[in-house]
């Protein structure tokens, strides 16, 4: 049975739309950018100066970190800058200075600009919260006055997307802890270091 060339072209046409649609619908999906990612990121951060307490302080960051798919995008050096919405739990144990632990949270908007392949991307964020810790304040001098206190953080660095799902990045984070003069004590903290972390998407 022979087959009019029409039939034949316009078969081949929409099997090569087909495929052209689910292969762009498999790029999409894929895309890091548009889908939901908890990261477990750890570092350790030094006290350094900036008019806040004298006593040295080291605490180590246990951060579990939401981050949303993209809210904003806009097409940037052969890329995507995108921004999106960041949500931390914090667990820091703090091995160096009177305290032992400050436990929080924060939120935050974080921009990120991702290469062509989504393989690469680069990313800044800043923003706060508020936690507590067993403030020592009346017994030590330089120590944290009470034990409500806010927190705001500055964190940039590089992501690489190792495969379908998950992801690294490594960068550098400071942090500020005070009661922002709620206690006639507050010294505040301020520290800096390197952080990991490590991302699932889902």
């Amino acid at each position: 049975m022979r087959y009019p060339t029409h039939c034949i072209a316009t078969c081949f046409l929409a099997g090569l739309l087909a495929t052209t649609s689910a292969h762009a619908e498999a790029r999409l999906s894929d895309d890091p950018t548009e889908r939901w990612e908890l990261d477990f990121e750890t570092g350790v951060l030094w006290k350094v100066g900036g008019g806040a307490t004298p006593l040295n302080y080291v605490v180590l960051p246990q951060l579990l970190t939401l981050r949303t798919p993209a809210v904003m995008r806009w097409p940037l050096g052969g890329g995507d800058l995108v921004m999106r919405s960041r949500f931390s739990l914090l667990i820091e144990p703090i091995i160096e200075g009177p305290e032992s632990h400050y436990i929080g949270a924060s939120a935050s908007g974080i921009l990120e600009w991702w290469d062509h392949e989504r393989t690469r991307a680069l990313f800044f964020s800043s923003g706060g919260g508020l936690g507590g810790m067993d403030s020592r304040g009346r017994d030590v001098v330089g120590a944290q006055g009470q034990d409500l206190n806010f927190n705001w953080f500055i964190y940039a660095g590089a992501r690489f997307r190792g495969g379908e799902r998950w992801s690294a990045s490594a960068g550098l984070y400071f942090q500020h802890i005070s009661n922002t003069g709620l206690d006639e004590i507050n010294p505040g903290l301020n520290s800096l270091g390197p952080m990991l972390s490590f991302g699932w998407r889902f």
